[in-house]
């Protein structure tokens, strides 16, 4: 009977895994094609045998940050670096203060906010794009890089719930114990409750900086010169003969998010887990 319980429960791992292997290609996959298409020597997805370019070559990548005539993507990292950064500092900043005063303050108007927001999000952003178009032609902020800082930043607080919750895990006597040794509220704030929060900071400092990496239609609808456009946009304006450069510059573009999650993912677990046990 043991022996049947082993094999039973052998079996039942070893399908497990092989799910999850097959799983772990489906998604691997499409990786590991992209970064050797990359390297393509021809520069063309024509060319390809197969799945596989034929011939392999480091030209797509000189190409990529040397030959700026037509597509500067060096210029075009740096757009997207400077408006992901800004983006972070002001939307974490915005985040966190609107946590906290949701969690910590008692006010008339809390909870019509508070569902407002929550129902808000059920849409898509994409809906509002015609309305945020208008807003930033009326304020002359089409081709400004500070236009989407400011789009971002704003749009990032109605995301606050998690670190919401992150506060309300903190025990609230100890806002009270200072309190009644003099502190102010902006010194709990500063003092006490944002030197418990590093894992919630973290957490938000870098969903805050991936969203604007990566996106591609609000850059799209704001930005009309192309010395401003961001990766996404200025990879998806290059030709269909240079596959392997669009490749290159995606692989690279990757490669500092990726860097980002490994030294950060332990931050982002413990503020997400946190975040998740009271609303």
């Amino acid at each position: 009977m043991r022996n049947k319980i082993k094999w039973s429960r052998a079996l039942d791992t070893g399908i497990t895994y092989l799910l999850l292997m097959a799983v772990a290609f489906v998604f691997f996959f499409p990786c590991l094609w992209l970064i050797l298409a990359s390297f393509s020597k021809s520069g063309t997805i024509y060319s390809f045998q197969g799945f596989f370019p034929q011939e392999y070559s480091f030209a797509s990548f000189q190409k990529l940050f040397m030959d700026t005539t037509m597509y500067n993507y060096p210029k075009w990292f740096l757009n997207t670096l400077f408006v992901a950064v800004g983006s972070c500092l002001l939307g974490t900043f915005l985040t966190i203060l609107t946590a906290y005063t949701m969690s910590r303050f008692q006010f008339k108007m809390r909870k019509p906010i508070m569902k407002t927001t929550m129902v808000l999000g059920m849409f898509p952003s994409f809906m509002g794009m015609i309305a945020v178009y208008l807003l930033m032609t009326q304020f002359n902020l089409i081709n400004h890089l500070w236009g989407l800082i400011l789009i971002y930043a704003a749009g990032a607080p109605m995301g606050y719930l998690t670190q919401k919750g992150f506060f309300d895990t903190i025990p609230k006597a100890i806002d009270e114990a200072a309190r009644i040794d003099g502190a102010t509220n902006f010194q709990v704030f500063t003092k006490i409750n944002l030197p418990l929060s590093k894992p919630i900071i973290v957490y938000t400092a870098l969903t805050s900086f991936t969203w604007p990496w990566s996106d591609f239609i609000l850059p799209k609808l704001l930005l009309k010169e192309k010395n401003l456009y961001t990766v996404a946009v200025g990879l998806m304006s290059l030709d269909e003969t240079e596959f392997a450069r669009f490749a290159a510059g995606s692989v690279f573009i990757a490669i500092p998010i990726v860097i980002l999650y490994f030294f950060l993912v332990k931050y982002m677990v413990n503020g997400m887990a946190a975040g998740a046990v009271k609303g």
